[in-house]
């Protein structure tokens, strides 16, 4: 049945990316860990004024970022997948992506706050995620909601905006096994 809902999946979704098919099914392997870059926001970086907690001084999702979460959230749901958890950073635009996903109250944790532009240690943040990472259930599934930094220090891939970076744990950390980038 995984196999058959995995072909399915590749032949009606978009490509992500250089015609690689979006593979979901990837989602629904025991312990498979999705790290989501939050959907867009248009700018870079957040203002000099940034407050945690105020998204008046933050860098927030536009219109086409809403829309890009909901789908992506649509998508998943509709391929049947369900996740034992879903944490999200505290940063505004991460949060509503979350919530726009709609697959279950997102849990916000600190560890996965942005340290872009020195607003925090990246090794601490990093080291922070994967303490937290480690404490799953052996085989739970789970969706973080992040940033391209906190991202691209847990696994070398630079994501874009709303695209899942998949990985499972291993003794040497997290090992990549696949990305999905749904067309915004």
């Amino acid at each position: 049945m995984r196999l058959l809902r995995a072909l399915v999946l590749c032949l009606i979704l978009p490509t992500a990316g250089a015609a690689q098919p979006v593979d979901l099914s990837l989602l629904d392997a025991p312990g498979a860990i999705g790290l989501m870059r939050h959907a867009r926001a248009p700018g870079t970086g957040d203002p000099a004024d940034f407050r945690l907690g105020d998204c008046s001084t933050q860098r927030n999702l536009g219109a086409a970022g809403r829309a890009q979460a909901r789908k992506v959230g649509e998508a998943i749901r509709e391929a049947g997948l369900r996740f034992d958890h879903v944490w999200t950073s505290q940063w505004c635009r991460s949060a509503e992506t979350a919530r726009l996903l709609g697959l279950g109250t997102p849990e916000e944790i600190p560890a996965l706050n942005s340290f872009f532009a020195g607003r925090g240690d990246p090794q601490a943040r990093t080291r922070q995620s994967l303490v937290r990472i480690a404490t799953l259930p052996e085989g739970s599934r789970a969706l973080l909601v992040s940033h391209f930094v906190n991202i691209r220090a847990l696994t070398g891939v630079g994501p874009r905006s709303g695209e899942i970076v998949v990985v499972e744990r291993s003794p040497e950390g997290l090992r990549v096994t696949g990305r999905i980038l749904l067309a915004p």
